[in-house]
């Protein structure tokens, strides 16, 4: 019975790996299995995995598919504590204030402010995300951090709640849409009023 102790490989599975490059007597003549001259030939001349000569390699020749989160990726505009210090105590900072000092540019999904620095003054920051150590930091000096809401929309999504905008219109859309007369139905009137023309 094989055990782990007992484990081995099989034979022929595992071999001593052929060195080259190590002069005539290495049993491989003259070249030592490199062949004549190029780079593969060279000392520390190999390919990466996939290079084919500078050419489209085939990795980046075929179509992807699939998923794919990059698409759903939000970028924040990021500004350190350091980048705080220059303001006076008791400013409101927020984006629109940070934008005009140019300490933000570029369009982002909102303002994170991370802890690196220190802060003295007390400073009301109304950002998007905030990290752990920076809100401690600006409690710590007496200022205060306010998250900025999301839109009821974007927070019903998030919540897996339905909108109110979808459940407003549910009524207005079943009161307006009636289904047709199945054909079974019209037939069967047809066949009904065909038998009565006959009787007559």
């Amino acid at each position: 019975m094989i055990r782990l102790h007992s484990m081995r490989t099989r034979p022929g599975s595992r071999h001593r790996v052929k060195r080259l490059g190590s002069g005539e007597s290495s049993g491989h003549g003259k070249t030592s299995g490199k062949g004549h001259k190029g780079q593969k030939a060279r000392s520390g001349g190999s390919l990466r995995l996939g290079f084919e000569g500078g050419q489209m390699p085939l990795i980046r020749r075929l179509p992807k598919r699939g998923f794919n989160s990059a698409a759903f990726h939000k970028n924040y505009a990021i500004v350190n504590l350091s980048d705080l210090t220059s303001f006076k105590d008791g400013t409101v900072v927020n984006e629109q204030l940070l934008r005009e000092l140019n300490l933000i540019r570029g369009h982002g999904a909102g303002l994170k402010i991370l802890g690196s620095g220190e802060l003295k003054q007390g400073l009301t920051v109304e950002t998007d995300q905030i990290s752990a150590s920076a809100r401690e930091k600006i409690e710590k000096a007496g200022g205060t951090v306010t998250l900025r809401k999301k839109p009821a929309a974007q927070a019903s999504r998030v919540a897996g709640e339905p909108s109110l905008t979808a459940d407003a219109s549910e009524p207005e859309a079943k009161a307006t849409t009636k289904k047709p007369p199945s054909r079974k139905k019209a037939s069967a009137k047809a066949a009904s009023k065909k038998r009565s023309s006959r009787k007559s």
